[in-house]
């Protein structure tokens, strides 16, 4: 079989909107991008996986879930939105809660699973994103009135107030929930994952390196690059 040629592209360009930034001043991002493999399980990926999740459910009572800093501060950027946190939960606060409430950790690929340790690690959302299906610079802005797209797996998330990435083509993730437009899928070769963090950018530099030798570790991740973004 020929070997399909990956076209390598630069970091991107990403920043947060001044509008989004003067209503959250702590909001920063940290930015990875990787060329990668992606393979829908990878054991030595789970050995990890499964062992945090042990330390997680050992450690985190389901009702001590708001106090966490990372998590409370999420919340609250929310409510300074104008969006309910209670119904529109970030991703880490979601996925915490998952695990805590004994239904264990879905799946999905090694890519996906990455941002998925990261995520439960840091207690920050995560989303990773595949770059081929990306069109010019990436802005962090606020979801406009009315907005929606559909998520993964899901029918139409309503982003309205939630903070939203949006390229030429449009809104397509958040840190409730992404788009189905730039999931990574088996053949996506080039991803940006990226941190959300709501308590400033001095905690990103060691999850961004984190995530990058999971990448490396796990994914074949090469031509690796991070930033940060306040």
């Amino acid at each position: 079989m020929r070997a399909r040629r990956m076209r390598v592209l630069p970091m991107i360009s990403l920043s947060i909107n001044a509008e989004l930034k003067r209503v959250l001043p702590g909001l920063a991002l940290g930015c990875i991008t990787a060329k990668v493999t992606a393979e829908k399980h990878n054991e030595l990926l789970w050995r990890e996986i499964d062992q945090h999740l042990a330390h997680l459910t050992a450690t985190i009572k389901p009702d001590q879930i708001n106090t966490v800093p990372q998590i409370a501060a999420m919340r609250n950027a929310y409510k300074a939105l104008g969006k309910d946190p209670s119904r529109y939960r970030g991703s880490a606060e979601a996925l915490l809660r998952r695990v805590l409430s004994g239904k264990g950790l879905y799946q999905i690929n090694n890519l996906v699973d990455i941002n998925n340790l990261v995520s439960l690690e840091s207690f920050q959302s995560l989303g990773v994103y595949d770059l081929e299906q990306l069109n010019g610079p990436v802005e962090l802005r606020i979801g406009a009135a009315g907005e929606s797209y559909k998520g993964i797996g899901k029918d139409l998330i309503n982003i309205e107030n939630l903070p939203v990435f949006a390229d030429a083509l449009g809104a397509f993730g958040s840190p409730t929930s992404d788009s189905d437009r730039a999931m990574v899928r088996p053949e996506s070769g080039n991803v940006m994952m990226v941190i959300f963090s709501f308590t400033g950018a001095e905690e990103l530099g060691p999850w961004m390196a984190r995530a990058s030798n999971l990448l490396q570790l796990y994914a074949a991740g090469g031509q690796v690059e991070s930033k940060s973004v306040v």
